[in-house]
């Protein structure tokens, strides 16, 4: 049902605890995500994918840091790349995680999200969740979250401790490597595009 989408580790190393009042907020930044999602799943057929990645959309750009996270996926290359390009990257990268949650969380079963636990940073923190089926099987999934002006924003999914920043930096640096900044971008693009094309 579900397939992990993904700061560097080094960050979580170097913070050190913050106010306890940080700790509501950051949380509810996931719970906002969450209740989002589920009520993607719920919609499922009815809404289709479109009517799922336009619900989910917005939502994103409120709960995600995409400027920072794209910083982070596309490691040393990011200084290298124009203001155009940074801005095109930022987009598309947005659209495909919209399209890939979309993809992903398309029916309800009696599925339900759960806070466990978070961890308070100076400037980030760590909110540990589940995903919980009705048969008792759960999915971890983890954000990193830092501030962003005077709001919280996620900038990193831990899948079943799995890093979504680590295995997009290393996938893009790949492609970077063999057809540039654009061929990334033109891929990406194209992997929007193809959501769509195989959507009912």
């Amino acid at each position: 049902m579900f397939k992990p989408l993904s700061l560097a580790l080094i960050l979580l190393a170097t913070l050190v605890s913050a106010p306890i009042a940080f700790a509501s907020e950051a949380r509810q930044t996931v719970e906002i995500l969450h209740a989002a999602l589920l009520e993607s799943m719920k919609g499922g057929a009815q809404l289709g994918f479109e009517g799922r990645r336009e619900q989910l959309a917005p939502v994103l750009d409120e709960v995600f840091d995409f400027r920072t996270i794209s910083r982070l996926v596309t490691g040393r290359h990011w200084a290298g790349m124009s203001e155009t390009q940074q801005g095109e990257f930022v987009g598309v990268f947005a659209q495909l995680s919209a399209s890939t949650y979309a993809e992903n969380f398309d029916e309800f079963g009696g599925q339900k999200f759960e806070t466990r636990t978070s961890e308070k940073k100076k400037n980030a923190e760590v909110v540990r969740t589940v995903l919980l089926s009705p048969d008792g099987d759960e999915v971890s999934l983890n954000y990193l979250l830092a501030r962003h002006g005077e709001e919280w924003r996620i900038v990193n999914v831990i899948a079943e401790g799995v890093s979504d920043i680590s295995l997009k930096r290393t996938e893009y640096a790949a492609v970077i490597g063999q057809e540039g900044v654009g061929g990334l971008i033109a891929k990406l693009r194209a992997k929007v595009a193809s959501y769509g094309s195989k959507a009912p």
